[in-house]
């Protein structure tokens, strides 16, 4: 039998996994940065002091960086507060986390924990390791030269041989053998070692030089990332630069859907057929081995005016929506996508207008599928509430069995409600930032619905930190 001690506890829990996995602390549509940033540190500060061992478990969930970092900061920052036992496990944990950030990530944690005194023999341990792991601290010493220079002297880590002349004696050789320290040194006083460096670092240098933009993207190319190719590659077709290129489908499906959507609308519509196809590659990719396991899917898609986020999450809910649709068309055996306003071809979507979700609800469920997923930030206001009432009579009158699983998915955090909004509270709610993670979240999304209990959401977070811990 569930108590209501046990009742809140799993409430808590799934409340900051939603936090988690949604918020950046940065503006969102109807909440600027300092709101969510507030919200975001009680709500860590508070499952920290209460659930400490559940806190520690969720590095092993799909949570975001920003909140992976906040929450390894906060671990090791609080560590006397922790047992024996606590530490090992969260020592294991802050490790195999640490290994999966971006590196700008880590160095960031690493700075921060100098900045609040946390030097601890532990920390300076996890640093350590970290830094021995690092495949090539040369480019490390490149591309985040301050960065490590000062995470080295903070954890008391000597760098031997050129990467630590080249960080900390400034009567440098003549020349390195290592040849990106080379390439750095040569690139001071030589315009073609410039193209040898990692972009970021190259550009602070081509600006310096006063080298045109188009002729800086020629030039480096064959040095770009993936990531960069993607992000720059509108920008080097306006300028000429037309070498910076990739394969579409090999993108991440999130960061396609941004990509598209970043594009003018007569844009899209002229490359419909590679867009829509580099689309479906990378959703039928991310499905991989359930590929139509999932029956009869409706799918509800938000594309109100708030979908297009904020000045720093720029069309971000839209575009988790645009993916979401190709990601359910290959996990179903066969899927409806009802979007709000827009009809025709997806990729030709746009935000505007009210969140009308009651109506689009409702014809969803028409259909009588298997699963009806609704992607939206939660704020049901045309009108205001019918939503949830139309899910209330559906639960109650029409669909007592629960034939029909029911999942909202919900891109932004609300600062005010410390969670993601609800639409109905016996519909599972679950906060999603790329649509990669929907397999995974709609198994968490039973926790947020009730009907689990407080017990079965511990064991399902200690399957996933024995995982690590193996």
């Amino acid at each position: 039998m569930t108590t209501e001690q046990d009742r809140v506890g799993c409430e808590d829990v799934v409340m900051f996994v939603n936090a988690a996995i949604t918020s950046t602390g940065q503006r969102e549509f109807r909440s600027g940065a300092a709101e969510q940033g507030m919200s975001l540190d009680f709500l860590h500060e508070y499952v920290l002091g209460n659930y400490r061992e559940l806190y520690a478990a969720t590095l092993a969930l799909d949570i975001n960086h920003f909140n992976a970092a906040l929450i390894v900061l906060n671990l090791l920052r609080t560590a006397k507060l922790a047992t024996a036992e606590q530490r090992d496990l969260e020592g294991r944990l802050i490790a195999r986390r640490l290994a999966g950030l971006p590196p700008q990530r880590v160095y960031a944690l690493f700075r921060k924990l100098r900045a609040h005194g946390v030097n601890n023999r532990r920390t300076r341990a996890i640093v350590r390791d970290w830094l021995s792991a690092r495949s090539d601290l040369a480019f490390d010493a490149v591309k985040y030269r301050r960065s490590l220079a000062v995470t080295a002297r903070h954890a008391h880590v000597a760098l031997t041989g050129e990467v630590g002349t080249a960080l900390f004696d400034w009567r440098r050789p003549a020349r390195y053998e290592t040849p990106i320290l080379e390439s750095w040194r040569r690139a001071h006083y030589e315009t073609t070692a410039i193209f040898e460096l990692p972009y970021t670092v190259a550009e602070g240098l081509a600006g310096q030089r006063g080298m045109t933009r188009a002729k800086f993207l020629e030039g480096i190319e064959p040095m770009l990332t993936a990531r960069e190719r993607l992000r720059l590659q509108s920008s080097a077709e306006r300028l000429g630069a037309r070498s910076v290129s990739m394969d579409l489908a090999t993108a991440p499906l999130t960061r396609l859907a941004l990509f598209a959507l970043s594009l003018p609308r007569p844009e899209r519509a002229r490359r419909r057929e590679e867009l829509t196809e580099a689309l479906r590659a990378s959703a039928r990719r991310t499905a991989g081995a359930q590929a139509g396991t999932w029956g009869r899917v409706v799918s509800v898609l938000d594309d109100s005016y708030s979908s297009s986020g904020s000045s720093t999450k720029r069309r971000r809910p839209l575009a988790i929506a645009l993916a979401t649709h190709y990601l359910l068309a290959e996990l179903a055996g066969d899927h409806t996508g009802l979007w709000l306003t827009h009809r025709g071809d997806p990729l030709l979507v746009h935000p505007v207008g009210a969140t009308g979700l009651g109506a689009r609800v409702l014809d969803g469920l028409e259909h009588r599928p298997d699963r009806l997923v609704i992607v939206s930030d939660g704020w049901d206001n045309a009108p205001p509430g019918q939503a949830a009432e139309v899910l209330r009579i559906w639960r109650e009158r029409l669909d007592p069995e629960r034939r029909t699983d029911i999942v909202h998915l919900n891109p932004v955090y609300d600062s005010e409600e410390f969670d993601v909004r609800r639409l109905e509270p016996g519909v599972a709610t679950v906060g999603v930032r790329d649509a990669e993670d929907i397999p995974a979240l709609v198994e968490l999304a039973r926790f947020g619905s009730g009907s689990a209990t407080f017990a079965e959401l511990r064991a399902h977070l200690a399957g996933l930190v024995d995982k690590v811990g193996r």
